[in-house]
């Protein structure tokens, strides 16, 4: 599997889910998702692009004004591992 530069910059283990129950702004708004994804930064959940809202990459764009931006997620998909590095457009 490819890497990129961003994965050097993750915590030795994944984070803690913020809310393992879903998407952290549509539980909050009432809204639904499709697929979560995990950012393996912080731990935020949010929807995939699938969802109506795209939390997950709205959570990535809202990050890049922190160093180092929150580039790389997980899938938060019973049975699925695999991350997704938002900068480099590629799964790591």
């Amino acid at each position: 599997m490819a890497t990129c530069d961003h994965v050097k910059d993750l915590p030795d283990a994944a984070p803690e889910p913020r809310t393992p129950q879903g998407c952290e702004e549509c539980l909050r708004d009432g809204t639904r998702w499709v697929h979560l994804r995990l950012c393996l930064t912080c731990g935020h959940v949010g929807c995939c692009d699938s969802s109506p809202q795209r939390h997950a990459t709205r959570h990535f764009h809202d990050s890049r004004r922190e160093d180092p931006a929150h580039a790389v997620v997980r899938s938060f998909e019973p049975g699925e591992d695999w991350r997704w590095c938002f900068v480099d457009e590629m799964i790591v």
